[in-house]
C-alpha cells in the first residue's frame, strides 16, 4: 500500500470511539468502533486508527470530533479564570436573567453559581455607545491596574466582555494586548460572541476563557504526535471541520461538535435521495440527539444552553437528551425513568460483563431478543444476557412484573422521551414532523427508529449505510467551514443597504481569514447568509436564509410568512433586523462515496429467534446480515437485520427494502 492519501474521520463518544477511513481511490472504505478512552483521548484516537489497520504515514486527512468540551462544561472541570467588565458590569454573571432552576422548590439555588465568583472579577475605565462610539475613554491607567490585579490571583486566562463591544472592538483589543504580557489566554466577546444580550454574551466569553487551557493543552499533545503529512482539523458545533489554530481562540465551537456531525451526514442523505423534510436520530450509548433538516439543511441555532449555563453560538440545532444504550433504568417514587445517568463505557451496561449491575436499555434490548445473545461489539465484548437478566430482576421486582415486561417498560419510557424531543424539534417550530422521515443512526438508533416513528406517526425511516460509525463519516466527509453571527438591530424604516454591505462585508472578512490562513483561496470559498428578523420590542428573532438585503419589502414579506407559519399570526407592526448570521466554507469534492454499491439478490435469514415487541409475548423472527440484503428486496416484519456493529429492529407491520447505496428504507406502517 502506498503511503498517504486516506481520509479518515474519528468521532470520540460517551461510550464508543468510532472511525471511518476512506482510501485513496475513494472507494475503499474500512470502519471500525473501539471503546472511548476517557483517561486519555489522544491514545484513544490512536487505538482508532489501529482498528482500522492505519498509522500516521498512512494518513493525509485527519477530521475528528470529541465530547471533550461538552463534558467539561456538563461537569463543571474547567480552569479558573477572571472576567473583565465595564465599570459597574462586573456582577453580569451574578444577575445572570430572573428564570429559576427549580420553578417550585424553594429549597433549592435558583441559579447555578457564577462561573466566575466575585473575587476575579473585576472592572475597567471606559465606555461605548450601542453603536460603537466611545462615550468614555479607556486610561493606560486603568488598563495596568487590572494587568496587576489579574497577574495577583495566578490564572492562566481572562475572559473580556465590556458593554456594547459587539458594535466596536476597539477597547478589548487595546485591553488584551496588555493582558496576554501576564496571561497566555484570553478570550475577547467580540470574537466569540459580537452580539447584543450582555448577559448571554459574557457568559459565552467567560466559559470560553475556562476552555481554552484545556483545549489547548489537548491540541499541544495532538499536534505533538501529529506529522507535518498529515492535515489535522476537528469538527465543530456549526457543522464543518475548523484548524486547530482557529480552535485555539474559539475552544467553544467544539461544544456538541460529534452530534452535530452525524447531523451533517444525514443531511447529505437527505440531499442525494431528495427528501424535502426529514429528522436524523442519533441514539448512542449516553444520549439521543435529534435535529430537523429541511432540504438538505440542518437547523441552526445561536441561543442554547449547556449544563444550564447559556451560549450564543452558531450550532446545529440539536436536541439532546439523556436516552441512550447505557441510560440507567430505575423507579422515582414510583414511576418508571430511564437516564439522564448513563453506565457509560466503563463499567457499562450489565450486559457488557465488566461489573455493571444496574439495568439500562442496552440490556432491556437484549432481554426483548433484538439484540442478538453472546454478539461481539467493539473490542471484542461479547453480551452477557443473563447478566442482564440479573441486573433487570430488582427493577422487575419492584415493578410487581415478569422481567420482559419490565424490560418492554424500558423500552416504552426510553421511546417516550425521544418522542418528546421530536415534538420540540417540529411542533415547536410550526412543522407537521409526520411528514418528516427519520434518518436513524447510531449504535442504537436503529433499533428504536420505527417504533418510535411509529408512535410519532410517521410513515417512512431510513437506516443510512454505516449507520452504527454515521458521526465519524460527518466527519470525514466535512467541508472546512467558520460561522459567526453579528447584531445589526437596524430597523425597517430606516434601512440602510450600504451600511448593510460594509457589515456583511466586514464580517464575511473576519470568518474567510482562517480558511486564507489554512491556504484557501478567496475564489474557493463560498458564503451562505441568515437574517434574523424581529418584530420592534419582540424578544427573539426568526431566521430567515438566503436574504435579500437589496429588497427590504420582499425580506418583510418572507418574515411575515414565516412568523404565521410558527405561531399562527402575523401584524403589520414595523420589523427589524436584529443580526446576520454568514458561513464561509470550501466545499469537499465528493470523489467517490462511503456507501457500498448494493448489487440485486435475495438474502436468506441466517436464523430465527423470539423477540417481544408488545405484550403479546414472544415472536419468531427471523435475522438478516445487512451485507447480504439484495438492492430492492423486501423484507416483512418482524424481522431483524445486523451489521457488525449495528442492529435495525424491523417490528411486526413493518416492511424493509434496500436501495443501491447500501440505504435501508423501513415503511413502518403508518398511513398518511
Amino acid at each position: 500500500m502506498l503511503d498517504g492519501g486516506w481520509r479518515v474521520g474519528i468521532d470520540i463518544g460517551g461510550t464508543f470511539t468510532d472511525v471511518v477511513a476512506i482510501g485513496p481511490d475513494g472507494q475503499t472504505t474500512r470502519t471500525a468502533k473501539v471503546d472511548t478512552r476517557t483517561d486519555d483521548r489522544v491514545l484513544g484516537l490512536l487505538a482508532a486508527l489501529e482498528a482500522v489497520d492505519l498509522g500516521w504515514r498512512d494518513v493525509t486527512d485527519l477530521v475528528h470530533g470529541t465530547t471533550m468540551v461538552t463534558n467539561a462544561i456538563i461537569e463543571n472541570h474547567m480552569a479558573d479564570a477572571a472576567l473583565v467588565a465595564t465599570r459597574g458590569f462586573s456582577d453580569t454573571l451574578a444577575i445572570g436573567r430572573q428564570n429559576r432552576r427549580h420553578l417550585y422548590r424553594l429549597d433549592l439555588e435558583p441559579k447555578l453559581k457564577p462561573q466566575i465568583p466575585a473575587g476575579r472579577r473585576f472592572e475597567v475605565d471606559g465606555r461605548l455607545d450601542h453603536d460603537g462610539a466611545e462615550l468614555e475613554p479607556m486610561s493606560d491607567e486603568s488598563i495596568a491596574r487590572i494587568a496587576a490585579q489579574i497577574a495577583a490571583t495566578g490564572v492562566r486566562s481572562v475572559a473580556v466582555s465590556l458593554m456594547h463591544s459587539y458594535a466596536n472592538g476597539a477597547h478589548e483589543t487595546r485591553l488584551a494586548e496588555a493582558l496576554k504580557k501576564h496571561v497566555p489566554f484570553v478570550a475577547l466577546s467580540h470574537r466569540v460572541n459580537p452580539e447584543a444580550r450582555e448577559y448571554e454574551r459574557t457568559a459565552t466569553t467567560a466559559l470560553s476563557a475556562g476552555l481554552m487551557p484545556l483545549v489547548g493543552s489537548y491540541l499541544d499533545r495532538l499536534e505533538g504526535i501529529c506529522p507535518a503529512t498529515t492535515h489535522l482539523h476537528l469538527f465543530h458545533s456549526a457543522g464543518g471541520m475548523a484548524s486547530s489554530r482557529a480552535l485555539r481562540d474559539l475552544p467553544l465551537a467544539l461544544a456538541m461538535s460529534g452530534p452535530a456531525a452525524g447531523v451533517v451526514a444525514a443531511s447529505t442523505v437527505a440531499r442525494d435521495i431528495g427528501l424535502g423534510l426529514a429528522i436524523s436520530f442519533d441514539m448512542g450509548g449516553t444520549t439521543t440527539d435529534i435535529c430537523l433538516i429541511r432540504d438538505g439543511h440542518a437547523e441552526v441555532s445561536s441561543d442554547r444552553e449547556l449544563g444550564g449555563r447559556p451560549m450564543r453560538q452558531p450550532m446545529i440545532a440539536v436536541d439532546s437528551i439523556g436516552a441512550g444504550g447505557g441510560s440507567i433504568a430505575r423507579l422515582d417514587h414510583g414511576t418508571l425513568r430511564v437516564g439522564p445517568e448513563s453506565a457509560g463505557s466503563f463499567p457499562g451496561p450489565a450486559c457488557y460483563g465488566r461489573g455493571g449491575g444496574l439495568p439500562t436499555v442496552s440490556d432491556a434490548n437484549l432481554i426483548l431478543g433484538y439484540l442478538e445473545p453472546d454478539k461481539t461489539l467493539g473490542d471484542g465484548l461479547r453480551l452477557r444476557p443473563d447478566l442482564a437478566r440479573a441486573a433487570m430482576v430488582p427493577l422487575a421486582a419492584a415493578l410487581a412484573r415478569p422481567v420482559e415486561q419490565a424490560a418492554l417498560g424500558v423500552i416504552q419510557v426510553a421511546n417516550a422521551a425521544m418522542m418528546q424531543a421530536l415534538r420540540r424539534s417540529t411542533v415547536e417550530h410550526g412543522i407537521d414532523g409526520r411528514q418528516a422521515t427519520l434518518i436513524a443512526f447510531g449504535g442504537a438508533g436503529p433499533m428504536h427508529a420505527v417504533a418510535v416513528a411509529r408512535e410519532f406517526g410517521m410513515s417512512h425511516v431510513i437506516v443510512p449505510a454505516h449507520s452504527s460509525v454515521f458521526s465519524a463519516l460527518g466527519c470525514v466527509s466535512a467541508e472546512m467551514s467558520y460561522s459567526q453571527q453579528q447584531t445589526v438591530r437596524m430597523p425597517v424604516g430606516n434601512w440602510d443597504v450600504a451600511a448593510l454591505t460594509a457589515i456583511r462585508r466586514d464580517l464575511r472578512e473576519t470568518i474567510s481569514e482562517p480558511l486564507r490562513a489554512s491556504g484557501v483561496a478567496d475564489a474557493d470559498i463560498v458564503t451562505r447568509e441568515v437574517a434574523a428578523l424581529r418584530y420592534s420590542g419582540q424578544s427573539y428573532a426568526i431566521e430567515v436564509a438566503d436574504p435579500d438585503f437589496a429588497d427590504p419589502e420582499g425580506l418583510g414579506r418572507r418574515f411575515i410568512a414565516l412568523h404565521e407559519q410558527l405561531y399562527g399570526y402575523a401584524t403589520d407592526e414595523p420589523w427589524q433586523l436584529e443580526a446576520i448570521r454568514i458561513r464561509a466554507s470550501v466545499p469537499r469534492e465528493r470523489n467517490g462515496s462511503a456507501a457500498p454499491a448494493v448489487a440485486s439478490g435475495e438474502a436468506r435469514a441466517i436464523k430465527t429467534l423470539p423477540c417481544i415487541f408488545d405484550d403479546s409475548g414472544p415472536v419468531p423472527t427471523p435475522r438478516y446480515r445487512r451485507a447480504e440484503l439484495g438492492c430492492d428486496q423486501i423484507i416483512a416484519g418482524p424481522a431483524i437485520v445486523e451489521d457488525d456493529s449495528a442492529t435495525i429492529v424491523i417490528p411486526p407491520g413493518a416492511s424493509e427494502s434496500t436501495d443501491g447505496h447500501g440505504h435501508l428504507h423501513i415503511a413502518t406502517g403508518v398511513r398518511q
